[in-house]
């Protein structure tokens, strides 16, 4: 499927993975969330190849995730910062690491987080909006959203996020 169609689905999953469901891309944006903003720290660090990052970037410009920033003159030479919609991805990337550090790290997790607002090692988790509980897949129900529809990649979860409609909905 190109991915074009995948920009085109009533689904923020498929949206969303049209942008960043790349490993250069998700490492890229790993790299920026550390700290790293220069295109030579991005080459040294990932061993990536040039048209690959410029690919890569090019993309997370033109989605509006990272902005381009003259640091240099001559000759002219950019930084790329994240944007407050690239840093709204920082929970993607940290579940991704949380995953990866629980399934895939043998010898343990090679990276650690300290929250700085309690300055303790923390593990991220995904949690309730509402009740601030940790969200496990046997614990939600999905319902249809205003902006769902049934179209080419989202036709069967359409129907039946629909034969579900009201079930498990919040009274307030």
């Amino acid at each position: 499927m190109p991915r074009d169609r995948f920009a085109a689905m009533a689904c923020s999953v498929a949206r969303t993975a049209n942008i960043v469901a790349d490993p250069w891309t998700l490492v890229v944006l790993r790299d920026l969330f550390l700290g790293l903003t220069r295109f030579d720290q991005f080459t040294d660090d990932l061993g990536i190849a040039t048209n690959t990052l410029t690919d890569r970037l090019t993309t997370l410009v033109d989605a509006g995730l990272v902005e381009r920033r003259p640091y240099r003159e001559r000759p002219v030479r950019h930084e790329y910062h994240l944007t407050e919609a690239g840093k709204d991805l920082y929970g993607v990337v940290v579940s991704l690491l949380a995953w990866g550090d629980r399934h895939l790290a043998p010898d343990g997790a090679p990276l650690r987080l300290r929250h700085t607002t309690c300055d303790h090692e923390t593990t991220p988790v995904v949690s309730c909006s509402h009740c601030g509980g940790e969200l496990h897949a046997d614990d939600v129900v999905p319902l249809p959203g205003p902006g769902g529809r049934a179209a080419p990649g989202t036709r069967v979860i359409a129907e039946l996020l629909t034969s579900r409609r009201g079930v498990g909905r919040s009274t307030d």
